[in-house]
């Protein structure tokens, strides 16, 4: 099982294998030395019967030193090489992790919680470096002396030997118990961690949300729940792990008390000379730890493979969103067109037969109710979601003849939930674009009407943001999050109601800026106001993922249907708001 366990970290011992080849002779050779220790000082005793001068002490206490310096410098190799090489599987892991958590398609970061990800990013891994230093090195440690120590053993008393190891069957079976136990219970740890970990960070994320409900008490009292089972589910492996050690322990101290006994009385017998005892002892004493570092060991490699399983969960995730092998770097003028379109989203049919042309250089706004299908349509045009192949065309071509990296690049896309970077606004707006120059970042800044703001701040563009931008307000977010699509002067721009949170002279200010430097330009708007959209070349009304109605701004009034309607809701709402 734990062969199995480890199958997905065959890559990376193999591209060390030379260093753990480096580390495995090191291992021979420290314990090579550490077990030639009791066969000197059996031979020292054994001299004690024909007379004790100081040649001879000198001699064997020469060659103590000599085992011992020898045992110390390849003991010093093999942990710097051993270890090092687990740091760097570690930060290979880490980094291949992350890099294909970057390729994953959106659908899997809504199923899966942001807290979980951290966990296994961080305490996973950390178990997994384990097991590949410590819980190696040792077990390498405990095998080759082992080894060493019984060909030595055997070869002094071969019937000592075999009362020597008579306890090992109980051992086996004990390991194979405890090891079982300890998997099952750090799996559930584990879990429970990550559960804490993902309260965690939905708290700091949402503190504002659960400040204004006055939820503190709430998610502190949820909190230390969840933290008390987590305390109680360690404390049971503790205990498991603590009646381990002690029950190896007792199986060795009844070992060396049948040594003593029988070897004793061989001794006695004449059947066993004293030096090749004291080795023999020696041997039984040496075997102490590495039988204890056994059982940590086990538990080092049980909490791994746990660890290695929940990884493997991240590195098997398959991207729902994939380059064709025929995929290129066509350039983009900006037409757009849908082409009976259908799509699924979470087994439920949103968009119903759809079709939609949208030339380039023109503006599109789509407007209607909530769940109509507005976000799910532009979100296919950068390929967050894929819909079948022949129904979304970009110019004429599949959009799946388009490698994403051109596609995207082509495209300026501010989503409804807006995201900044805990990094100062030049960064944010900057994103992704290296060689953006300070001007470039003020006319993008400029564009979205966000410049007098910044230049407001003390550090004007180098105003940390805070996490998710939490130190500017909706409108402020949003204007930057429009900048960031502008400054990378798009063929394709998509505002997914991304004026919702400004007010309407601002959102004037903001669609004379875009009608200047758009021209030319394919701009999508999606919106619930009028004013948003009344200008766009065409507009689109969405309904129940159908396009019901279609036209210019006065032609849908004409038409006295949803569009009107909203129309004449919203001149009511704006003349009451002025009484």
């Amino acid at each position: 099982m734990i062969l199995k366990s480890m199958r997905p970290l065959l890559p990376y011992l193999k591209r060390y294998r030379w260093g753990f080849v480096a580390g495995t002779v090191c291992i021979i050779l420290s314990n090579g030395a550490w077990a030639g220790l009791p066969r000197v000082i059996g031979n020292a005793a054994q001299s004690l019967e024909g007379g004790v001068n100081r040649h001879k002490l000198f001699i064997f206490a020469l060659q103590v030193l000599a085992l011992a310096a020898v045992r110390a410098i390849f003991l010093f190799l093999t942990r710097w090489i051993v270890i090092g090489i687990s740091r760097d599987i570690e930060f290979d892991l880490r980094n291949d992790l992350f890099a294909h958590l970057e390729t994953l398609s959106y659908s899997y970061y809504q199923r899966m919680r942001t807290g979980d990800i951290m966990a296994r990013m961080t305490n996973d891994l950390n178990a997994v470096r384990m097991l590949m230093g410590p819980a190696i090195m040792y077990s390498a440690n405990t095998f080759v002396f082992t080894t060493v120590a019984l060909w030595f053993m055997w070869h002094n008393s071969p019937k000592l030997t075999l009362y020597a190891f008579l306890p090992l069957p109980v051992v086996s079976v004990t390991i194979q118990y405890f090891g079982r136990r300890i998997h099952e219970r750090f799996e559930r740890i584990q879990a429970m961690f990550s559960d804490i970990s993902a309260r965690a960070q939905e708290n700091f994320s949402g503190v504002r949300v659960i400040r204004a409900y006055v939820q503190e008490e709430a998610e502190i009292a949820a909190f230390e729940s969840a933290n008390q089972e987590y305390v109680v589910r360690s404390l049971k492996l503790v205990r498991l792990m603590g009646m381990l050690w002690p029950t190896l322990e007792l199986m060795l101290g009844l070992a060396l008390v049948l040594v003593l006994w029988i070897g004793g009385r061989e001794v006695i017998a004449g059947r066993m000379q004293i030096g090749a005892f004291t080795a023999f002892n020696i041997y039984m004493m040496q075997l102490t730890f590495p039988i204890i570092a056994l059982g940590w060991v086990i538990n080092i490699f049980q909490r791994g493979t746990a660890s290695v399983v929940r990884l493997n969960e991240i590195l098997h995730e398959k991207t729902e969103i994939k380059d064709q092998s025929s995929a290129k770097d066509h350039p983009v003028l900006g037409e757009i067109e849908f082409r009976g379109l259908n799509f699924e989203f979470g087994g439920k049919r949103v968009l119903h037969n759809l079709n939609l042309r949208i030339p380039a250089g023109t503006s599109m706004a789509i407007v209607g109710p909530t769940g109509s299908g507005k976000s799910t349509l532009v979100s296919l045009i950068p390929r967050i979601y894929d819909a079948d192949p022949g129904m979304v065309l970009v110019d004429g071509r599949p959009i799946r003849d388009y490698s994403l990296e051109s596609l995207r690049r082509n495209i300026g896309f501010v989503p409804q939930e807006t995201f900044l970077f805990s990094d100062h606004i030049r960064e944010n707006i900057a994103l992704g674009l290296a060689s953006a120059t300070d001007r470039e970042v003020q006319e993008a800044a400029d564009a979205a009407n966000i410049a007098a703001d910044i230049e407001g701040f003390p550090e004007t563009y180098q105003t940390m943001v805070g996490e998710r931008g939490i130190t500017l307000s909706g409108g402020q977010k949003q204007r930057t999050a429009i900048a960031r699509a502008l400054i990378r002067n798009p063929r394709i721009l998509i505002l997914d109601d991304a004026l919702s949170s400004v007010d309407t002279h601002t959102e004037d200010k903001i669609l004379n800026h875009l009608r200047e430097v758009m021209q030319g330009r394919t701009t999508i708007f999606i919106s619930h106001r009028v004013s948003t959209v009344r200008n766009a070349d065409r507009i689109a009304v969405l309904h129940g993922g159908r396009i019901v109605e279609l036209g210019t701004h006065d032609e849908l009034l004409a038409l006295n249907g949803y569009y009107s309607d909203l129309y004449n809701k919203q001149l009511l709402e704006e003349e009451l708001a002025e009484v």
